[in-house]
């Protein structure tokens, strides 16, 4: 290994792995570290699937920035041959008058994105699976769809290393100083670099406590995978697509039957605080039973349906939900990237492209991602 790096990557999750992807293709010199390795069972993006939509409501923001990622995520799997995309489609169900789906088509229209408006009778008829309440109406992203997240997050870490970027195994301990960072220490001993990027997800609280332990929380979330009936192919892609469904405050989602997995349901609601290195991952008996509430009301022909596997991830939220990318206080070379939220997994390439943009050509970043937004307080308003 060099004995110094231009920038040394913490986390080889989503954002880390994407980040070192794009300053190796810039020149630098790299060094990705993951203490449990990229895409483990503890990492938020260490699950099978995530989907990948452009509807954000009126947070335009997110939306330009989930077609970037679509754009950069079909040009990686096309460049490296990987298929770890399933165009399902992404199928947004809300109740009459729904303001966060009414502004979230003005966005999509305004942006460019293909969609389509659905009514109730339309929603029935093309999806006669699934059941809507009185009044229901649907947004369909038909370019949208569903990443394998633990699988493609395993692909740009190989792809970064065939091209040049180091990877070690080792956790890092807390900085400690301030003004400018020289060195991080891990358990096979110090990595030197000239800048870092700490995108270590639900460990960002631990590695900086006085900073960030009361800005970022990560929670416990459980998801459920169902089976269907022998050869019923209603609940697999194109039949059937990904869905998110604002109708309910439970804020359920879920995912057809891809590769033969089982139909995937979740609930968007944070969960219990969680530690991401010693909790016990067995789903609860009450996560078990509004997973299957949710699955028989939305899908009849399921509601027996055997559950075939069950997981416990976590999101590491801000305060609002917006995403953290901004520079350390202390440090006039550390770069502070994570916030994910639930929703990040999608962003992971242009999260990359922005933050290797700020770190080699300067300039402000965002208000919306910055340190000074994120408050102690939870109060979400990005879903």
């Amino acid at each position: 290994m060099p004995l110094r790096y231009d920038v040394a990557v913490i986390g080889a999750g989503v954002f880390g792995a994407w980040t070192a992807h794009h300053l190796r293709r810039a020149g630098r010199q790299v060094v990705l570290l993951d203490a449990y390795g990229a895409a483990n069972s503890r990492a938020s993006s260490g699950g099978e699937s995530r989907i990948i939509r452009m509807g954000y409501g009126a947070d335009e923001i997110y939306t330009c920035s989930a077609m970037r990622s679509l754009t950069l995520w079909r040009e990686f799997f096309d460049k490296t041959g990987e298929l770890l995309f399933h165009q399902t489609g992404v199928l947004w169900t809300a109740a009459a008058g729904d303001v966060y789906t009414e502004n979230m088509r003005e966005t999509l229209a305004r942006c460019g994105v293909h969609f389509e408006t659905l009514s109730t009778a339309e929603l029935r008829s093309r999806y006669t699976q699934m059941e809507f309440g009185p009044g229901a109406w649907g947004i369909f992203e038909p370019l949208s769809g569903a990443l394998m997240a633990r699988r493609a997050v395993l692909a740009v870490v190989a792809d970064a290393v065939r091209n040049g970027v180091a990877y070690v195994a080792g956790a890092v301990a807390a900085p400690a100083g301030r003004r400018t960072l020289d060195s991080v220490r891990t358990s096979g001993g110090d990595i030197r670099a000239d800048a870092f990027v700490f995108a270590c997800g639900p460990w960002l609280p631990t590695v900086f406590p006085d900073l960030l332990g009361k800005r970022i929380e990560p929670t416990r979330q459980e998801v459920f995978f169902f089976g269907a009936p022998p050869g019923d192919v209603r609940f697999t892609p194109p039949a059937l697509p990904a869905w998110i469904d604002f109708s309910d405050p439970r804020g359920p989602y879920g995912f057809p039957d891809l590769e033969n997995r089982g139909v995937k349901i979740a609930l968007d609601q944070h969960g219990a605080r969680i530690d991401p290195d010693n909790a016990d991952r067995v789903p609860s008996a009450e996560g078990l039973a509004a997973a299957r509430d949710i699955l028989g009301k939305r899908f009849p022909a399921l509601r027996h349906a055997p559950l075939l596997e069950a997981r416990v991830c976590q999101y590491e939220n801000t305060s609002n939900g917006d995403f953290l990318i901004d520079r350390h206080p202390d440090f006039g070379n550390v770069w502070l990237v994570g916030g994910g939220s639930g929703h990040g997994f999608k962003h992971g390439p242009a999260v990359g492209e922005y933050v290797a943009a700020r770190m080699l050509q300067g300039g402000p970043v965002d208000p919306r991602y910055s340190l000074t937004t994120k408050a102690e307080t939870q109060q979400r308003t990005v879903f």
